[in-house]
């Protein structure tokens, strides 16, 4: 049996752009990208803590250590500028996996940098 679990997540990270008239995305410090496990192109679930908002989409690179975090297209619908966003990524994993799987887990402060990573 193949079971989906968390990979890695990003939490309470802040929203410092959007834009609606941008191909649809969400860009991502890369070293947050790195500290995480994730990678550009990867599917992702966004979790917006400000409005309650959910949504998929898939990371693009921003700048390695700007703390840029971009919502892009349609999914700027969802998020704005100074929203507290959960970001996290799944992975499928066999049942004899399972038991040795821990997600990686990014805590970041209030400017995007990183606090703790837990894994």
């Amino acid at each position: 049996m193949i079971m989906v679990y968390l990979k890695s997540k990003i939490h309470r990270a802040k929203i410092t752009h959007s834009d609606l008239n941008y191909e649809g995305s969400l860009g991502l410090d890369e070293s947050l990208m790195k500290a995480a496990g994730m990678r550009e192109y990867e599917r992702v679930e966004i979790y917006n803590v400000t409005n309650g908002e959910r949504f998929t989409t898939y990371l693009i690179k921003e700048e390695t250590g700007s703390g840029k975090i971009g919502v892009y297209g349609a999914a700027a619908h969802k998020a704005k500028k100074g929203d507290l966003i959960i970001i996290t990524s799944y992975c499928h994993l066999t049942e004899e996996e399972v038991d040795f799987h821990l997600p990686k887990i990014v805590l970041l402060d209030e400017n995007n940098r990183i606090n703790h990573v837990k894994n």
